[in-house]
């Protein structure tokens, strides 16, 4: 397949929650009934869920969540839940463009500071778009190793 990420074949906008579950499914469930998709702030107004689109097939979701991590002092925060690009778009930089995008909308409406848990294999990725990890390494069951990420934006 040619995969080409600097076209306008590539469409980013907000999705509903039951539309990431396609994509988060496979990236981040695989071998796991299709309803532990579903996160529980999904549903919330302030949930925020966006969809990358490349020639109109949803390749790559991200879900940003109101919610405050002690360890940081900014008043408004939001977490990363549910980032996930098929397997087959990975490495054309459809993830940088997704989190670039929703970033920005973020940023519009004044957030501080997104945080996650990223699991140990997507480091270089965050790295790589400017998060930095704190704390130690910590386990989360049935899922694996994991760092806190934050970013201020």
């Amino acid at each position: 397949m040619k995969i080409n990420s600097n076209t306008t074949d590539i469409n980013i906008k907000r999705i509903t929650a039951l539309e990431t579950y396609p994509v988060r499914h496979p990236v981040l469930r695989e071998g796991r009934p299709f309803e532990t998709c579903k996160m529980e702030a999904d549903d919330l107004e302030s949930t925020f869920h966006f969809g990358l689109y490349y020639k109109n097939k949803l390749v790559g979701v991200a879900t940003f969540m109101m919610d405050k991590d002690l360890r940081f002092t900014e008043k408004k925060q939001y977490r990363l839940r549910g980032m996930a690009v098929l397997t087959a778009y990975q490495g054309y930089h459809f993830g940088k463009q997704l989190l670039q995008f929703a970033e920005q909308f973020l940023k519009v409406n004044k957030v501080e500071r997104v945080w996650f848990n990223a699991r140990t294999k997507a480091l270089s990725f965050y790295k790589n778009n400017g998060y930095n990890t704190y704390g130690s390494i910590f386990d989360i069951p049935d899922i694996g190793p994991h760092y806190v990420m934050s970013k201020i934006l």
